[in-house]
């Protein structure tokens, strides 16, 4: 039996797949279990104790300073969110135009039957929507801790402020990593191979990016069992 191209598809991109979930199951372990040693962990830590400051301090600047902070990384989740939904409605109207020729050129070298090809377009679409529902959410958080941090006159404990921050922080996080998904699928559109390719490289770079070798200061306990080991599954 002689070899297609279409076969490297089914080995290379599970293959790919595999590679990328598996690491982010890894990253997911060590999150919950040692949070200090992953750079999301330790950016959460920091987050913690700027809330704190913020919460304890009367100074109309400081409190003013913080909800242009929490306005930046509301502007910047929304605006994220409607370039994923643009990139949405794009792709389903390509896809409902039957536009598929596109991709079924010779030079590509791999699968590029009609079916495969609405298999990809239908991947991209639900990366897109995904990234497009963890930054709107991501928003919903900022927005939230914006109305606890300029509530006056009320006693509102720093662990509920310290959730919001962090949950939109985490949500931010995972809408970036369904775009980096989304990529990952869009390399798809040109071969298997390109896919696997950036699936190896993207694994070691994002080992390196989310990795952290600094040791967490001593003159503030880093909270191993509070909501910065749950935020992402509550």
């Amino acid at each position: 039996m002689s070899f297609k191209k279409e076969y490297l598809d089914l080995v290379l991109v599970p293959s790919g797949l595999l590679i990328m979930f598996a690491y982010h199951l890894f990253l997911l372990h060590r999150y919950l279990n040692r949070p200090h040693k992953t750079a999301m962990g330790f950016e959460n830590f920091y987050r913690e104790i700027w809330v704190e400051k913020i919460m304890q301090t009367n100074k109309t600047d400081e409190v003013n300073t913080a909800l242009t902070v929490i306005s930046s990384n509301t502007t910047a989740a929304t605006t994220l969110a409607s370039v994923a939904l643009t990139l949405s409605s794009l792709i389903g109207a390509w896809l409902g135009g039957n536009a598929n020729t596109v991709f079924t050129s010779d030079l590509i070298y791999g699968d590029t039957r009609p079916a495969t090809i609405s298999l990809k377009y239908i991947c991209l679409l639900i990366c897109f929507l995904l990234a497009f529902s963890c930054f709107v959410q991501s928003a919903r958080h900022f927005v939230h801790a914006n109305y606890l941090i300029s509530t006056p006159d009320i006693d509102i404990a720093v662990e509920e402020v310290t959730r919001a921050v962090i949950r939109g922080g985490d949500f931010w996080s995972l809408g970036l990593r369904a775009l980096y998904f989304a990529l990952n699928l869009l390399l798809w559109f040109f071969g298997p191979i390109p896919m696997f390719v950036y699936s190896a490289a993207m694994v070691f770079l994002f080992h390196f990016l989310d990795s952290n070798t600094k040791p967490v200061p001593h003159h503030h306990k880093f909270q191993k069992n509070s909501h910065l080991r749950t935020s992402l599954i509550v």
